[in-house]
């Protein structure tokens, strides 16, 4: 598993000192590569197979996953939430936004959302 050995590596104390700089991701990356190499895999396919790896298949049915490939999915999830997430301290960060979404269509009320006479 490329994810355990990377962890493993990045945690061990005569490595520290030189992966601090390292993400996790890297070395996973590094490792995947790497066991896609000795597998006989080119560098192009070794780097397609971990791009179709790291990347969420929005009409996959995550209902159907084991939990190892769950908490693989959510942890990329996690990952591109917390890259794309604009904190207060970004230089473009806006604290209201306000967008107008164009209306092609006339809306469809629904029964829910009709105030009625009663009080609740």
């Amino acid at each position: 598993d490329c994810s355990m050995a990377a962890e493993q590596l990045k945690n061990n104390a005569r490595h520290k000192a030189y992966l601090e700089g390292v993400s996790l991701w890297q070395l996973q990356k590094l490792y995947s590569l790497l066991k896609g190499h000795l597998g006989g895999e080119s560098l192009t396919q070794s780097l397609e197979k971990f791009r179709q790896e790291e990347t969420i298949d929005p009409e996959e049915d995550m209902n159907k996953l084991d939990d190892k490939e769950l908490a693989k999915r959510k942890s990329i999830m996690d990952e591109l939430f917390e890259k794309n997430r604009k904190k207060k301290d970004d230089p473009d960060f806006i604290y209201d936004i306000e967008v107008e979404f164009p209306q092609e269509e006339q809306l469809e009320s629904c029964g829910w959302d009709v105030e009625s006479g009663e009080e609740i």
